[in-house]
């Protein structure tokens, strides 16, 4: 009779069945080799034979998804396939310190190649034990991204796509989200051998096979001197955080409960009576059965009006009432995300806020953020940009400064598309807007209205993201034939940007993708689409994708380069946050001059164009004062 493979012991819920070769692989049907090292001995050997590595893979197992919160409760490490070591870390400090100082020495080696699975995570953690990986890093999630920027970039998948392998899950270990899950520190110590081994495992297997991808799509240059280094410069600036003035915050709070209950009011008196505003229903059957706004308006599957914020819009100029209740809902918004839920993400740990980056989630290449999403703090209106006056500097020493690029995707349109008007405006210091109107309107820079340069304005950005007549009539709110003309009249004034935006849309019908100025690239599987609408939106991006994602990229040199010229010059300064083109720190008071200096220099030349770029560089007491 065959044994039974020892880890069914570990296991005892699997059940042993003829597996086909075309079903997936497991831990069980899979050879491995996991190991516990849980001695001085075994460390110091293990420790010993990652130095002899070119590089080697690993993983770290936590109390917590926050890094910053979270405790290690070990380490995992791979260099050859099927095989891989755990190293448990104690819930003493000093004992897992120790434990932690042993393996220094090999994260330190810069000759030997570090490789994870969202390593900016990892990154973190160890940076909290007084652990500085250095040398070559490879992010499976980061090449995966590159890769195909569309997909799900999580281990577990990649593992079944690539490798046909289906890890052990998570849940398996610690239970399901809630007040009874486990963590990690609780589980039995040879299954929390096998989860991380077999993390370290796969991922090294990973890296295998996305490598030779990488080369084969020209990304190689893109990852090792882009997107790696960024590792290391975002996981700074999660671990450095911001500090917030939760006085003011409580203070602004008090205010929008205010401005709330008289929107409120002023919706009620209107309306002719109260009902819910929150209630679709109730605000569906007001606007529509009793204010007749609409007397065509849709209604959803429900049976309900609806009542979305694009529904409302387009119905703004037909009753005061419908304005209010936008006004309330962002106050809602402002409210519940940002000026109450902001206070309860302090960490326990500094008293400071730390944001998560996310690289690998948009497709164009710009980073966002979460936990919280520090992107998405509104901007265009007085009580949204209240709330930046709640982000101030660390202590009395500081200011914050702000440093944003000006219009720069409008300014990368000019250095793609190479239109002298367009070029000669930046480069010559006239406000672009004013110049396309003058073009437009066929009027003199000095006959240019106001009400000339926000149509212009709303064009040249509308011209990036591939807008329609349609949409340009919806936004400015003509006749859709006065949006057609203007469009033609931009088109006639710059030539050279129609042109441009015909070879993009050309180039990605040849290739399938569009890319940017280093070669990230965007697929636009719809690109050649009998479908109009799919082939329209896909146009649209084939356009816009080389613009933003090259702005991304400008934007990521700029923050590797400040990150090191900070570090070489050991400034007490900090780099603190980075939101759409904008970069802010935490400025010494005797560091600000030259910061700023070097800020402005290293943006403004991060990537050599035709254009001259130009950046906006604020200093104050708080976000709002130096934005």
């Amino acid at each position: 009779m065959t044994e039974a493979p020892a880890y069914l012991d570990v296991y005892p819920d699997y059940e042993i069945d003829e597996v086909q070769p075309e079903r997936r692989k497991t831990i069980l049907t899979t050879v491995h080799d996991y190991r516990l090292v849980d001695t001085n001995e075994l460390r110091a050997s293990l420790v010993h034979f990652l130095n002899q590595q070119e590089s080697f893979c690993f993983d770290s197992e936590t109390t917590a998804i926050d890094p910053v919160e979270a405790d290690l409760v070990g380490l995992s490490f791979a260099y050859r396939t099927g095989e891989a070591f755990y190293v448990p870390v104690p819930p003493d400090r000093a004992e897992a310190q120790a434990i932690v100082d042993q393996f220094k020495p090999v994260f330190a080696n810069p000759a030997i190649e570090k490789i994870g699975q969202n390593l900016k995570y990892d990154l973190l953690m160890l940076k909290k034990y007084g652990v500085e990986v250095q040398g070559k890093l490879f992010d499976t999630m980061i090449a995966h991204y590159l890769i195909e920027p569309e997909m799900r970039h999580n281990m577990d998948m990649m593992a079944m796509t690539y490798l046909n392998y289906s890890p052990v899950e998570i849940e398996s270990l610690i239970g399901k989200k809630g007040k009874g899950q486990l963590t990690m520190r609780d589980v039995d110590i040879q299954k929390v051998v096998d989860y991380a081994g077999e993390d370290a495992d796969i991922t090294l297997q990973l890296k295998y096979t996305l490598s030779p991808q990488l080369e084969k799509d020209n990304l190689h240059k893109l990852f090792d001197q882009v997107e790696m280094p960024l590792v290391q410069v975002l996981t700074d600036l999660e671990l450095e955080g911001i500090t917030i003035d939760t006085s003011a915050l409580a203070e602004l709070s008090a205010t929008l409960e205010t401005d709330m209950r008289q929107v409120q009011q002023e919706i009620y008196a209107i309306a002719g009576e109260t009902f819910n505003i929150g209630s679709p229903k109730q605000l569906g059957e007001v606007l529509f059965d009793k204010l007749k706004l609409d007397k065509n308006a849709k209604k959803t599957r429900t049976g309900q009006y609806a009542t979305g914020e694009e529904v409302l819009s387009k119905l703004e100029g037909d009753n005061e009432i419908v304005q209010k209740i936008l006004d309330y809902r962002e106050l809602i918004k402002l409210k519940n995300t940002y000026v109450d839920a902001l206070p309860l993400l302090i960490s326990k740990r500094d008293g400071r806020i730390h944001t998560s980056f996310n690289q690998a989630v948009a497709s164009t290449g710009r980073l966002s953020s979460a936990n919280p999403n520090l992107q998405n703090i509104p901007i265009r209106t007085p009580r949204g940009r209240e709330i930046r006056k709640a982000f101030v500097p660390r202590g009395p020493e500081f200011q914050i400064m702000s440093a944003d690029y000006s219009q720069i995707e409008l300014r990368i349109m000019a250095a793609f598309s190479g239109d002298q008007t367009m070029l000669e405006a930046f480069n010559n210091g006239v406000d672009i807007h004013t110049q396309t109107a003058s073009k437009v309107f066929h009027v003199g820079l000095d006959e240019v209205t106001g009400d000339m340069r926000r149509k212009a304005k709303t064009i040249n950005f509308g011209i990036i993201y591939g807008i329609s007549s349609f949409g340009l009539a919806q936004r400015l709110k003509i006749p859709r034939k006065e949006a057609a003309q203007i469009i033609e009249e931009y088109f006639a004034g710059f030539p050279a940007v129609k042109d441009y935006i015909d070879q993009c849309i050309e180039k990605a019908r040849g290739f399938g993708y569009a890319e940017t100025i280093l070669g990230r690239r965007r697929y636009l599987r719809d690109i050649n689409s009998r479908n109009q609408t799919d082939r329209m939106f896909a146009e649209r991006n084939a356009v816009n994708a080389p613009i933003q994602g090259s702005a991304a990229d400008m934007l990521k040199i700029a923050m590797i380069q400040i990150h090191e010229f900070m570090q070489t010059e050991q400034l007490k300064s900090k780099m603190i946050l980075t939101v759409h083109d904008e970069l802010v720190f935490d400025a010494h008071r005797d560091e600000i001059d030259y910061l700023r200096e070097r800020v402005d220099h290293i943006m403004k030349h991060a990537i050599p164009m035709a254009v001259r770029m130009e950046t906006g560089i604020g200093i104050g007491e708080n976000w709002l004062v130096a934005h």
